[in-house]
């Protein structure tokens, strides 16, 4: 799990994992294993700090759609479950009544005394904590979770999107990444094609460009081109054409919607959209 605040424009989140299961204290778990499936995802882990206005007329949002997770302890299926119980609890009082074009006002009530939004509110400063490195951020979770027991009298913010972060290649150091050996690491494409990616391909494409120009004007010369590298599928890559001028080619057959590119591209200039036909990753080994 990589958080999407890091600063060196090097960095691949799908690389590092690669790395970490080559690990001595890891490979021992895997060695002799099958790989069976492969999938990537971006998760809303701000908590109660970044819930959205989840409840609006006739509708309102649950689970991790609006992001009820717990970024402490990486969990969000009992809150998407919780979530979902006092939504269809509020709304079918309110369809009982005859209101349902209405704010389901009754859902967010519910929420805020529910054991849910306590168990959130004690977790509110783990991912602004951690935000601020991994010393000052282990200390700060250790006297927020250990000392104050998540109740401290303050809370921490994130000033600004994961996007900002990103640091100019210059900056930076490039990061070398061993070659996959086939057993415990593995390349990009070849894990793209266990996931079971499919999308039709005469349906308009689902990811687009505001401004075709700004990838290699702004995003290679600049940032040595993330989008090759956030991205755990290989949509995104740089080619050369005949005449030596160089373009962002998008494979959008590739992509296995983890929403990465939507969130961390350091321009905000590619635009991800849902693709028609409920195309995307098949998840049927798991």
């Amino acid at each position: 799990m990589v958080g999407l605040n890091y600063r060196n424009p090097y960095l691949s989140p799908y690389e590092e994992f690669q790395r970490y299961k080559t690990h001595p204290a890891i490979r021992a778990f895997l060695e002799g294993g099958k790989r069976l499936a492969y999938g990537a995802r971006a998760i809303t882990a701000g908590g109660l700090n970044s819930l959205p206005k989840f409840v609006f007329p006739g509708g309102c949002l649950v689970g991790c759609d609006a992001g009820f997770l717990n970024g402490s302890r990486i969990k969000g299926s009992h809150a998407a479950i919780k979530t979902g119980m006092l939504a269809a609890e509020a709304a079918f009082a309110a369809l009982a009544d005859g209101r349902s074009g209405d704010e389901l006002v009754a859902y967010a009530e519910a929420f805020r005394a529910s054991w849910l939004h306590d168990e959130l509110y004690r977790a509110r400063n783990f991912k602004p904590a951690m935000g601020k490195g991994l010393w000052l951020g282990t200390l700060l979770v250790g006297i927020d979770q250990v000392l104050f027991r998540g109740k401290a009298p303050f809370t921490l913010h994130t000033t600004k999107p994961d996007h900002e972060y990103l640091l100019p290649a210059a900056e930076c150091q490039p990061i070398p990444y061993p070659k996959p050996d086939g057993t415990l690491s593995f390349d990009r494409l070849s894990s793209v094609f266990i996931s079971n990616t499919n999308h039709e391909e005469n349906q308009p494409i689902h990811l687009t460009l505001k401004d075709p120009a700004v990838p290699v004007a702004v995003n290679l010369a600049r940032y040595a081109g993330p989008e090759q590298r956030y991205c755990p599928a290989g949509v995104y890559e740089f080619v050369r054409d005949d005449d030596g001028t160089e373009r962002l080619q998008i494979n959008a057959q590739n992509c296995v919607h983890c929403k990465t590119c939507d969130i961390k591209d350091p321009t905000q200039n590619i635009v991800w959209v849902a693709p028609e036909g409920g195309g995307g990753p098949n998840y049927s080994g798991m």
